[in-house]
């Protein structure tokens, strides 16, 4: 099946944070032998067997596009600047499916599937949290629903939580098919130490904007300090004023995580306000047997059960429960075993994501009845 994967999101490097989930995934659909894969993307190694369907001149545009922190950011940060690159990318997306003549495109968030409009391409698109701000913009879902009627298509949302929004939306036009992410074998091979009472190392990975942060630095003042420590790893993408007893150490990269962070700490936290889908890092924590406590939202909802595989809060008081209940000795490990059970059942690796992704490009090329 020859496929063209789209993503205004791709690593420059192996340390590169940014759309690593698009790496993964590439490399995980070009290990079959029945997908012939194409990507348009911001430039960076491509996994082997995976082709460039760039332009040298796309390349340059998509490079300058991520020095400036992405799509998402610019329309979040500079509105009136960011019209005129959204034009740039509708330009060069719309040149791209109609030179490539893809038998499927295979699009990551669904503001890059509109230059499809006009052609008959059948179309998967990948829906991020990110898209439902997308949604609430004025006409946004008339001009999705006639571009979903010129084709067939299938929404794939990363999780279950998003699936009543979009079946609301779009369900009367299309299929919705939820197909949820891998993660590398790599997490699943981590070995944690011991608890130590002694000292408690908890984590916070996420970009720094105000949204991700949400109530981390308001509920977490006078919970941190020597013995119970927070460390923050992420690029600073919002002038956030961190207090001082957060440890902030810049991006980091999956390496970092697997060989020196992961194994000796007592869990992840996220405190997000954020539109989230479902969050990479958390399903790497979770694959690596590392408890999660997260704000009660509908994304971590759909990954965490209550005191079973994480903990979820609604309060500052919540909070502080939950860092005493899984630092202690027997709590965090039989929820951390618990958490990586379910990513192995419910998520499974990237070439288990692959051959969903597969069966639906297979669904969409099967002769209607």
């Amino acid at each position: 099946m020859k496929v063209l994967m789209t993503s205004t999101s791709y690593p420059q490097s192996p340390k590169d944070w940014q759309g690593r989930f698009i790496a993964n995934m590439a490399a995980g659909l070009a290990r079959r032998s029945d997908v012939d894969l194409s990507l348009w993307a911001p430039p960076g190694e491509l996994p082997a067997l995976v082709t460039s369907a760039n332009r040298p001149s796309d390349s340059r545009w998509l490079s300058h596009l991520t020095e400036q922190g992405g799509m998402a950011h610019q329309l979040r940060t500079r509105k009136v600047m960011a019209m005129s690159t959204v034009l740039g990318l509708l330009f060069r997306l719309g040149r791209v499916y109609r030179q490539a003549s893809p038998e499927v495109a295979h699009v990551n968030w669904l503001q890059n599937a509109l230059p499809l409009f006009g052609t008959r391409t059948p179309v998967l698109i990948t829906v991020l949290g990110t898209d439902f701000a997308l949604l609430k913009l004025p006409g946004m879902k008339l001009l999705l629903r006639a571009l979903l009627k010129q084709r067939r298509a299938i929404l794939a949302p990363n999780a279950d939580w998003m699936r009543p929004v979009l079946e609301k939306a779009f369900g009367d036009l299309v299929e919705i098919r939820s197909i949820a992410f891998g993660v590398d074998d790599l997490w699943f091979d981590v070995v944690r130490a011991p608890i130590d009472n002694n000292e408690h190392h908890w984590l916070a990975v996420t970009r720094l904007t105000h949204n991700k942060i949400g109530d981390l630095f308001t509920w977490g003042e006078g919970q941190f300090g020597q013995q119970r420590q927070l460390h923050l790893f992420g690029p600073m993408q919002e002038q956030v004023a961190l207090p001082s007893w957060v440890h902030y150490h810049g991006p980091t990269h999956p390496a970092e995580l697997l060989q020196d962070w992961f194994p000796k700490a007592r869990g992840l936290i996220t405190l997000s306000r954020h539109d989230e889908g479902r969050p990479q890092v958390m399903l790497e924590a979770m694959a690596a047997g590392l408890p999660i406590l997260a704000t009660d939202l509908p994304a971590h909802r759909d990954m965490l059960q209550h005191r079973a595989t994480g903990w979820l809060a609604a309060t500052r008081s919540d909070l502080r429960e939950g860092l005493t209940w899984l630092e202690d000795p027997l709590n965090n490990p039989a929820v951390g075993q618990a958490a990586r059970q379910w990513v192995k059942d419910t998520v499974g690796t990237w070439d288990d994501c692959a051959d969903r992704y597969a069966t639906a490009y297979r669904d969409l090329l099967e002769p209607r009845p």
